[in-house]
């Protein structure tokens, strides 16, 4: 620990994102806890990121993507670790591992992106084609995302009275574009099937494509490849 400590705080050579998964790494393998080794690992590499000023939770965390692959991160951490402490392994699958989780999460955001602006474009071309006023827009897109939508939380966002907001929430209703659900003060308003439909119209295909993959079919478009050792001789990673 002593090592990795004094590791962490020595100006590093490496490009951050490697070094931040070397931290992961190196301390989920020592294992100095008795439990929470892994959260504790996940916590330093986003630390490290985050020492290097990358803030955004989206980029200086893995942990939505290590949701989503749970198998496959036990499964390489077993790979490389063996079992134990055991430095002088290869420890490039992990680098690989988590420098594909890196690229994915934010070829995900990306997509969230492009999905988010279709669906707000189609949502306005539905509204301005019924002659509504373009504040219910925010309302239409929270409900086609799945949200349930209060006259409190609609009158906020838009910041108009409790009266036209329960006017604009109505029209929505008459125009077949949210559903009601409940009485008075409980009511909340859902996506009615049109909505949900034209939501569905605006999702793009997951595409997973292995980075590496892509960077051999492009290799003028990519920098030198990851070092498979990092530190052999001093029989540190």
């Amino acid at each position: 620990m002593g090592e990795l400590v004094d590791g962490l705080n020595e100006s590093q050579s490496l490009p951050v994102l490697v070094s931040a998964a070397m931290a992961h790494l190196n301390l989920v393998m020592i294992h100095p806890y008795s439990d929470g080794n892994g959260r504790m690992s996940r916590c330093l590499q986003t630390l490290v990121l985050a020492r290097d000023g990358i803030l955004a939770p989206q980029f200086s965390s893995i942990e939505e993507y290590l949701g989503r692959n749970t198998q496959d991160y036990y499964a390489v951490l077993s790979k490389v670790g063996g079992g134990g402490w055991h430095p002088e392994n290869d420890c490039e699958p992990w680098l690989r591992f988590c420098l594909s989780a890196h690229h994915r999460q934010a070829t995900t955001l990306l997509r969230r992106h492009r999905e988010m602006q279709k669906l707000w474009d189609a949502i306005e071309r539905a509204v301005v084609g019924r002659h509504l006023p373009e504040r219910v827009i925010l309302a239409l897109v929270d409900a086609a995302n799945g949200y349930r939508v209060r006259n409190s939380s609609y009158r906020n966002a838009a910041e108009i009275s409790n009266n036209l907001a329960s006017r604009d929430l109505k029209l929505l209703v008459d125009g077949g574009f949210l559903v009601p659900i409940g009485q008075k003060r409980g009511r909340v308003y859902m996506a009615s099937e049109a909505l949900r439909d034209l939501q569905r119209k605006t999702r793009e295909p997951r595409v997973d494509a292995d980075p590496f993959d892509q960077a051999a079919e492009n290799p003028l478009e990519t920098r030198s490849p990851l070092p498979v050792r990092l530190e052999r001789d001093t029989g540190r990673r």
